[in-house]
């Protein structure tokens, strides 16, 4: 009977070992191993959704990029019209500066050929009173014959 109670005593002894375990063991792995669980599968998800975001971002980083190529190739063409303008609109200031430089030499000339004109008249007037005036062997007049000199400059 020793046999018996020997495996009576072991029998209860692991049954005991066995509520103890499920009672106090048990749970605490269980859950350490449940949130263990959880803990990997958040890692995992989270490292999907930061693959996802990296997709995305790196799609948002192009079409940026590909925006900013458009608007600097948009302001390289605005800079390219607007010099094509300013280039333009020196080549008219300086036709018209040079127009206005033209006329104002013409007129300069103009007025150089009149002065010229008029030197000349008066000079040819004087030439003519002093041929005259060998010619009849007495000086003329000028303020007496004034009109006819002025005739005469006319005529030239």
């Amino acid at each position: 009977m020793n046999m018996n109670m020997t495996l009576v005593s072991q029998i209860v002894a692991f049954a005991l070992f066995v509520w103890f375990c499920k009672v106090f063991v048990w749970p605490p792995l269980m859950k350490a191993i449940a949130d263990r669980q959880k803990q990997i599968a958040d890692g995992l998800a989270a490292g999907e959704r930061g693959k996802q975001d990296l997709a995305s971002a790196e799609k948002r980083a192009a079409e940026e990029l590909q925006k900013a190529r458009e608007r600097a190739a948009e302001i390289l063409a605005q800079a390219d019209r607007r010099a094509a303008q300013v280039i333009e609109e020196a080549k008219v200031v300086a036709k018209t500066e040079g127009d206005r430089l033209v006329a104002g030499a013409k007129a300069e000339i103009s007025q150089e050929v009149f002065r010229a004109k008029e030197s000349l008249r008066q000079q040819v007037a004087d030439l003519a009173v002093a041929g005259a005036a060998k010619i009849l062997r007495r000086e003329v007049n000028a303020a007496a014959h004034a009109d006819l000199l002025n005739q005469l400059k006319r005529e030239l």
